[in-house]
C-alpha cells in the first residue's frame, strides 16, 4: 500500500489511540510487523502545544519512517496551523482525526463529532491539505447515529479535497466501541474510492483480519485495542495473510524480553515517575489471561520504581515458564488461576 510517495511494507496499521501509540509502542508494533503507525491525536490548540505532554508527542527521535501524526480539532484555520507545526517536528504524513467518540472530544465539536457538519467537514480538510506539503489522511467513522451514516459523502469529499487515504471505523460515534463493528459500508466506500481505504474495527486475529479484507476489499486494515500488550499481532497477521497458516504463539521467554525492552523504551521516553505510572496499563496487558495474572497486577499497582516493576516483571514471567514454554492469551477473556493456558 501505498501513501503519497510512501510505499509501506505491508498492509497492517497500528491505529491511533490517545493515551497508547505513543512513540516506543509505535516503534514496537513496527518492529513486530505492522507496516504503517499513527501517532496519538496532537490537539490543534496551540495554547497547549508548551505542554510536557505535547513536547513528547512530537518526539519522533529514532522513530522509522514515515512518521504519521494525528490532529484534532474544529477549527480549520487551528488545524492547519497544527498540521504546519507538526510537519515543522518531524510529522511526513499527517492524519486528520474525525473518528474519536469521547464525550470530551466530541463535546467541542471535534472527533467524530464533526460528521453532523458536512460543509465543516470539508473546510477543515481543504485547509489541512493546503497548509502543508506532506500527504493528509483521515480517520473517521460511518456517520453520527445509525440514522446518518454518512461515510459515503464524506468520503466523497475527502477524496475532493486531496485526501491521500481513508480509514474507516466500522461503527458510528453513537454506538462508541459497543456492539459489533460493520463492514458492508466500508465495502461500499472502497467500491467507489479512488485513494486506499483502511477497515477498522474488531480486528483481533489473524482470521479475522482477513475476513474483513475479503468482505470489505480495503486495501489495509488497521489494528487497535487488540495491539495492547500483544503487538506480536501484526507478525502473526502478516504470516497468515502470506502463507495461510497460524504461527505459533510466542514463547515465555520471548514475551518476557518484547516487554522488557518495550518497558526500557518507556522509561527513557517519560523519566522515572511518569514513565513508571503510565507503565502499570501496558503491564496489565500483557499479562492479562495468564496464570495468576490478576495477583501480580495487584501487586504491580503498588510499585513505585522502574526498577521494582522490571524485577516483577522477571520474576512473574519466569514462573510461567516452570509450566509451560507457550501460552495462549484468551484476549478478553479472564484470568485462569488454575492452570497455565498451554498452547
Amino acid at each position: 500500500m501505498r501513501i503519497g510517495p510512501y510505499q509501506l511494507k505491508n498492509n497492517l496499521i497500528v491505529a491511533p489511540m490517545a493515551g497508547v501509540t505513543d512513540r516506543p509502542f509505535r516503534m514496537l508494533c513496527k518492529r513486530m510487523g505492522a507496516g504503517h503507525a499513527v501517532s496519538e491525536m496532537i490537539t490543534s490548540n496551540a495554547l497547549l502545544w508548551g505542554t510536557e505532554k505535547t513536547r513528547r508527542r512530537v518526539n519522533h527521535a529514532g522513530e522509522i519512517a514515515p512518521v504519521s501524526v494525528q490532529i484534532a480539532g474544529a477549527i480549520p484555520e487551528q488545524m492547519a496551523e497544527a498540521a504546519r507545526f507538526n510537519v515543522d517536528h518531524g510529522a511526513q504524513i499527517i492524519d486528520i482525526n474525525m473518528g474519536c467518540p469521547a464525550k470530551k472530544v466530541c463535546n467541542v465539536m471535534a472527533g467524530s463529532a464533526l460528521l453532523q457538519d458536512e460543509p465543516l467537514v470539508a473546510r477543515i480538510l481543504e485547509a489541512v491539505v493546503k497548509a502543508v506539503d506532506v500527504p493528509v489522511t483521515l480517520k473517521t467513522r460511518l456517520g453520527w447515529d445509525q440514522d446518518n451514516r454518512n461515510i459515503g459523502r464524506v468520503a466523497r469529499l475527502a477524496e475532493d479535497c486531496g485526501i491521500q487515504a481513508l480509514a474507516v471505523h466500522g461503527r458510528t460515534r453513537a454506538c462508541g466501541y459497543g456492539g459489533s463493528a460493520s463492514y458492508e459500508l466500508i465495502r461500499a466506500v472502497k467500491a467507489e474510492a479512488r485513494i486506499p481505504i483502511i477497515a477498522n474495527g474488531d480486528i483481533d486475529s489473524p482470521h479475522k483480519a482477513r475476513e474483513v479484507l475479503q468482505v470489505t476489499g480495503a486495501d489495509a486494515i488497521m489494528i487497535g485495542r487488540a495491539a495492547q500488550g500483544r503487538p506480536w499481532i501484526f507478525r502473526e497477521t502478516a504470516h497468515f495473510l502470506a502463507t495461510g497458516e497460524l504461527l505459533p504463539p510466542p514463547q515465555v521467554s520471548e514475551i518476557k524480553q518484547v516487554l522488557l525492552e518495550h518497558m526500557h523504551e518507556h522509561y527513557d521516553f517519560y523519566g522515572e515517575y511518569s514513565g513508571v505510572r503510565i507503565a502499570r496499563k501496558h503491564i496489565a496487558w500483557y499479562t492479562k489471561g495468564l496464570r495468576d495474572s490478576n495477583e501480580f497486577r495487584q501487586a504491580m499497582y503498588r510499585l513505585e520504581s522502574s526498577t521494582a516493576q522490571l524485577a516483577a516483571i522477571r520474576d512473574y514471567f519466569d514462573r510461567l515458564a516452570t509450566f509451560s514454554d507457550r501460552l495462549e492469551y484468551l484476549g478478553t477473556g479472564s484470568d485462569d488461576n488454575s492452570q497455565p493456558l498451554a498452547a
